[in-house]
């Protein structure tokens, strides 16, 4: 009942800034946790960043954090990712997902839904 659409990605220069959005139809979006994953090429799935529906706490990996916004407007129903000082390391494709549980420990994260990905790409 939920479907997850991407747009944003691109190429980029390093140092540079690009902005995500996530835009989510279907069941209610405010009570659900609402992430970014991203998948290197040749590496495994990882978290990058997520905000919780009602209270909008947000987490980021290590490696992103200080570069990276996650923000959220419930009335537009879209999840944000501000991306900013870019580098190469940061290419991949990007996955925006919702889930009531976020588990680093579980399989997908916990997530229930998935969008199809968009391209991000860093040259250096």
């Amino acid at each position: 009942q939920v479907q997850l659409v991407e747009s944003g990605g691109g190429l980029v220069q390093a140092g540079g800034s690009l902005r995500l959005s996530c835009t989510a139809s279907g069941r209610t979006f405010s009570s659900n946790t609402w992430g970014w994953f991203r998948q290197a090429p040749g590496k495994e799935r990882e978290f990058v960043a997520r905000i919780s529906g009602r209270s909008a706490i947000t987490y980021y990996t290590d490696s992103v954090k200080g570069r990276f916004t996650i923000s959220r407007d419930n009335a537009k129903s879209t999840v944000y990712l501000q991306m900013n000082s870019l580098k190469p390391e940061d290419t991949a494709v990007y996955y925006c997902a919702a889930g009531t549980y976020y588990s680093s420990r579980s399989r997908d994260y916990g997530m229930d839904y998935w969008g199809k990905g968009t391209l991000v790409t860093v040259s250096s």
